[in-house]
């Protein structure tokens, strides 16, 4: 990928990646919803996902408003 862009498609493409995470992460919640009561390893499963997807929100909310989001801890 050698693709020059410029730092308005940048944030563009940032905020593509943080909706789609935002998609993810909602899908993963339901199903992790779903399966708790029939299916305990595959709701532990989609758990894992879930928060996978939270921290990557949480990357790139970091990158386009740094320091909105009080760190934890």
């Amino acid at each position: 990928m050698t693709d020059v862009v410029d730092s308005d498609e940048l944030l563009r493409r940032i905020q593509r990646a943080r909706e789609c995470a935002v998609q993810e992460e909602q899908a993963w919640r339901t199903r992790s919803e779903e399966l708790d009561a029939t299916d305990p390893q595959g709701a532990r499963d989609a758990t894992v996902r879930r928060m996978s997807y939270e921290a990557v929100l949480r990357v790139l909310d970091e990158i386009v408003s740094p320091g909105k989001h009080a760190p934890e801890g």
